[in-house]
């Protein structure tokens, strides 16, 4: 069962009990990419990496020490709609993940050459996403799926990490990292009411909510030549109506979820024209899109965009119950499989509540089995759709 309560400091704390002898514990802000302006795009993620470089009490080396000595793994993301820090270790030590973690995202020193170094750290880390051919046609479907601020990647642009200086940083932390912001999630072997303890001594009531500015879809086309690459990667990519994410999990794993779904074994295992395909959704609840990404030759570009798109519309169009049953069990099989992993217990109870409800996540299988053939039908039938391609430079 899953307990949440809102401390009288404003911070919210969700807890998912497992009897496991692990905890997993995060402390997170509702704070992303999609807050972001153009002018401090990537500024989320550049906190991100300061809260790890050392506190008013720790250095970056006590950071991770104290974590991993005691049988832990520390780490931490950001995402569209929050940025967190987290560790998973022995249910025994949970005293020490929370002290560790809540000391970085209070007492974070921000110093002068270690921001100087990890901006540095960053643009190689940009570089990292733009030469790695998959990571950038995500990057670039989602500036086709959406206009203005949110289009940019949520590392930023060189330009915005350039001006993100360090008082930026300092102001933008002070304003965002407070209690009526943040959540405080653990799933393990713990107990609630000492962690609610805890996050109400230790955290005082300050702040304001985050606002969040309005996304704005678009649709486009785009294929980009690039020398010194082999294959061409590609992306296909729509936009789902909000409030249909269970019919987008059926969808994307019927399309192309595993070596079963019916991407793979029209465009593999049937045509011999890819190695990779493989389906995607991202959903954090104020925008929402499902995709498929393929590996491929440079002529075979347009045919396998081609495929794509005609499987949509044979599901569309044929789809019956027998094989949304066995969809349905597919989907649920993979959820059951995934709650043996503390983290990604952890990780879906974040997701759940930024979106809105941490609670949906015990109805998930409800949900699931409640989609009809029709939900999955209709989704499918595009109007518009996005597509990306990254293709060899002919260097004849």
């Amino acid at each position: 069962m899953i307990k949440r309560k809102v401390l009288e400091n404003g911070m919210t704390v969700v807890f998912k009990e497992r009897k496991n002898g692990v905890v997993a514990v995060a402390f997170a802000v509702r704070f992303g990419g999609l807050n972001e302006k153009i002018e401090h795009k990537g500024i989320a993620h550049f906190i991100e990496h300061m809260l790890y470089k050392g506190t008013t009490k720790r250095s970056s080396r006590d950071i991770s020490m104290e974590i991993e000595r005691n049988g832990g793994e520390l780490n931490g993301f950001t995402s569209e709609q929050a940025t967190a820090f987290w560790c998973k270790m022995p249910a025994r030590h949970i005293d020490v993940a929370l002290d560790v973690l809540s000391d970085m995202v209070k007492n974070p020193l921000f110093d002068s050459s270690e921001v100087e170094k990890e901006r540095q750290v960053i643009f190689e880390e940009m570089k990292m996403y733009r030469d790695n051919p998959r990571m950038h046609v995500f990057d670039k479907i989602k500036a086709l799926l959406y206009k203005g601020d949110f289009s940019l990647s949520i590392i930023g642009t060189e330009e915005s990490m350039k001006s993100n200086s360090r008082d930026r940083l300092k102001e933008f932390f002070e304003r965002v990292y407070v209690p009526e912001n943040m959540i405080l999630c653990v799933s393990g072997e713990a107990d609630f009411d000492k962690i609610c303890e805890f996050a109400e001594k230790n955290f005082e009531k300050k702040g304001d909510k985050i606002y969040y500015p309005e996304v704005v879809e678009s649709n486009g086309e785009e294929i980009e030549k690039r020398k010194g690459i082999d294959q061409a990667n590609l992306v296909l990519a729509h936009h789902v109506p909000l409030g249909k994410e269970y019919e987008s999990i059926i969808l994307n794993a019927l399309l192309a979820g595993g070596m079963s779904s019916r991407l793979f074994s029209e465009i593999r295992e049937k045509r011999n024209l890819a190695y990779a395909v493989k389906g995607f959704s991202d959903n954090e609840g104020k925008f929402a899109y499902n995709g498929v990404y393929v590996g491929t030759t440079s002529e075979n570009v347009e045919i396998v965009k081609k495929l794509i798109l005609e499987e949509f519309e044979k599901v569309s169009e044929e789809l019956e119950e027998v094989e949304l049953e066995s969809v349905k069990e597919q989907v649920l099989g993979n959820y059951f499989i995934s709650q043996e992993d503390s983290f990604s217990v952890l990780y879906e109870l974040l997701r759940a509540e930024i979106k809105g409800d941490v609670k949906d996540i015990e109805k998930f299988i409800d949900k699931i089995r409640a989609v009809k053939v029709e939900d999955v039908k209709t989704l499918a039938k595009l109007k518009d759709w996005s597509f990306f391609a990254l293709v060899p430079e002919d260097n004849r």
